[in-house]
């Protein structure tokens, strides 16, 4: 099956999509398959416990299913800790009868932003006979993975930080990475008429990826592009917004992918510089509902910004699901505009889709008949937070980079008001890019 086929929206040069789901759709959002309605079905209890207690018995064991979320805490800017407190509290507010009969209890574990930490949480997942590792964050997947691939353990709706994430057979990401939001970023900034574009990212093998997509999104447009590496530790980047900003002409943008608190601090350099002509942009994850309240709301220089994410702005109805799992937690520190919470959160939508079929059709719920069902073709529905998403062989981008990256599509967004808004409704597809092929006709 495919869904590749798109319509030319507004004005954005590569078309642009509405969703499979109209965004908010009330209705659309009720019928999906959210944490709330999958558990109307199928009711579980979720038990928290943290990284390094008992192993709990897995469901080759007769016991409490298991799965594991990991983040880094702890560690300075690659933290992430809302990754596992949303996996904390979504197993704090679903219960009752527990998935088949049994409790489900979800584990944490802080890897500590290192490859050895990483290997670690794979180790102890392995020796709690987890189903799966849902949603998580970590860059060091070349080192986690094969871990969970010799358990055959599925990594389900990681952050895409990493090669292995979009390469491994054992990998299901939800969303299309950073690469897939640098296209999107090129494809906004050229319908907005940047023809300069300075692009301040990481200087990271990783980040090293990302002047190639935006050279490819920006190639039917002839826009220039300046690509500015910043060091993962750097504190300073009064130099890199002035190299980004130059003489300040009209049709000069910049685009950012640094992460939250680097991000901060490049708005305080722009701040200073106050250029009048040139436009800011951000790729969500970077620029996030916290960064613009903290930056000054209304007042914050990222007014009128552009942005692209991976999913709707934080404000649409899409997500109320996970506004009412935070509050019936308790925990008021969940940031529910942060990438990696409502990452996660897809992630665990799936999983739950996934282990309700299963269970209708009256197989035992194990992490073989997890891989099953998530390499059967058949599609899932994430309550409109994604188009309807699958990975089966006709869904898969035909890449040898990336060949499991499955979503492609990005949403434009603006901030208008002090708020993240949609600034085109409705999802885009950049698989073009990706594949290096034509943009489509309009």
């Amino acid at each position: 099956m495919t869904r590749r086929s798109g319509s030319p929206a507004g004005q954005f040069p590569d078309g642009g999509r509405p969703s499979d789901r109209p965004l908010p759709s009330v209705r659309g959002h009720r019928r999906a398959g959210a944490v709330a309605a999958v558990l109307a079905v199928f009711p579980g209890l979720l038990a928290t416990s943290a990284c390094g207690g008992p192993a709990a018995a897995g469901a080759d064991g007769g016991g409490d299913y298991t799965v594991m979320t990991w983040s880094s805490s702890g560690s300075g800017a690659a933290d992430r800790h809302g990754v596992t407190d949303i996996a904390g509290a979504i197993g704090k507010t679903v219960f009752k009868n527990g998935l088949g009969g049994r409790r489900l209890k979800v584990l944490t574990c802080n890897e500590q932003n290192t490859a050895d930490g990483a290997s670690a949480c794979a180790r102890q997942a392995v020796d709690a006979h987890v189903l799966a590792v849902i949603g998580s964050y970590s860059q060091y997947g070349d080192s986690f993975m094969p871990v969970l691939e010799n358990a055959r353990i599925p990594y389900l709706g990681g952050f895409g930080l990493s090669g292995a994430d979009f390469s491994s057979p054992d990998s299901y990401p939800v969303a299309g990475g950073t690469p897939t939001l640098v296209a999107g970023s090129g494809r906004q900034l050229a319908a907005a008429g940047c023809r300069n574009i300075a692009l301040i990212r990481p200087d990271t093998r990783a980040g090293d990826t990302l002047t190639r997509y935006l050279s490819g999104a920006l190639q039917p447009s002839g826009a220039r592009l300046t690509d500015i590496k910043v060091a993962e530790k750097t504190t300073d980047l009064s130099g890199p917004a002035a190299k980004a900003i130059g003489d300040d002409r009209t049709g000069s943008c910049v685009t950012n992918a640094l992460g939250p608190d680097q991000t901060l601090t490049l708005i305080e350099a722009y701040r200073r510089l106050a250029p009048k002509h040139t436009v800011l942009a951000s790729l969500l994850g970077s620029v996030q509902q916290s960064v613009i309240d903290a930056t000054g709301g209304e007042n914050s220089p990222l007014n009128d910004s552009l942005a692209v994410g991976w999913y709707p702005p934080e404000g649409a109805r899409v997500w109320d699901d996970l506004r009412a799992t935070v509050q019936s937690a308790g925990d008021q520190h969940i940031d529910t505009s942060d990438l990696g919470v409502q990452n996660t959160w897809v992630a665990y939508q799936v999983f739950l889709q996934a282990t309700q079929r299963i269970s209708a059709a009256g197989q035992p719920l194990t992490a073989k008949t997890l891989r099953a069902e998530l390499d059967s073709g058949d599609s899932f529905d994430t309550g409109g937070t994604t188009p309807r998403l699958n990975w089966g062989m006709t869904d898969m981008l035909p890449s040898a980079e990336s060949p499991r990256l499955v979503n492609t599509w990005v949403t434009f967004q603006q901030v208008k008001g002090g708020r993240l808004t949609e600034q085109q409704r409705g999802f885009s597809d950049v698989r073009w890019v990706l594949t290096g092929g034509k943009p489509p006709a309009n």
